[in-house]
């Protein structure tokens, strides 16, 4: 399984960003071979339209299989992801990527439908 974070750095510690399409990293953790890999993402930081559908272009890219995150998605890049079978789990704030995943694991995020 893998599971992405948005995040604010590259790293466990790195505080979780509460935003989906202009998130400063995107965080893939794989279960099956331990290790975090990390994207930086600012290129769409500027971006007026169409981050969020950019972003989840690179999650399905990343064969990612959950998505963890703050905020969620907008309308568009939901879709996205839906279509790709990516299941979104939102309330990770103002929390480290280390936290955020044992709160995924401990089923204290908020899946969306």
């Amino acid at each position: 399984m893998k599971i992405s974070f948005t995040s604010k750095g590259p790293d466990w510690d790195s505080e979780m960003d509460l935003r989906f399409g202009r998130a400063e990293y995107l965080l893939v953790y794989d279960e099956v071979t331990e290790k975090l890999n990390s994207f930086n993402n600012s290129d769409l930081k500027n971006q007026a339209h169409g981050a969020g559908p950019k972003t989840a272009q690179k999650l399905f890219e990343m064969k990612a299989d959950i998505l963890v995150t703050g905020n969620g998605p907008g309308g568009n890049a939901a879709e996205i992801l839906k279509k790709a079978g990516i299941v979104i789990f939102t309330g990770a704030e103002e929390i480290s990527v280390r936290q955020a995943y044992e709160a995924y694991k401990n089923n204290k995020l908020n899946k969306l439908m």
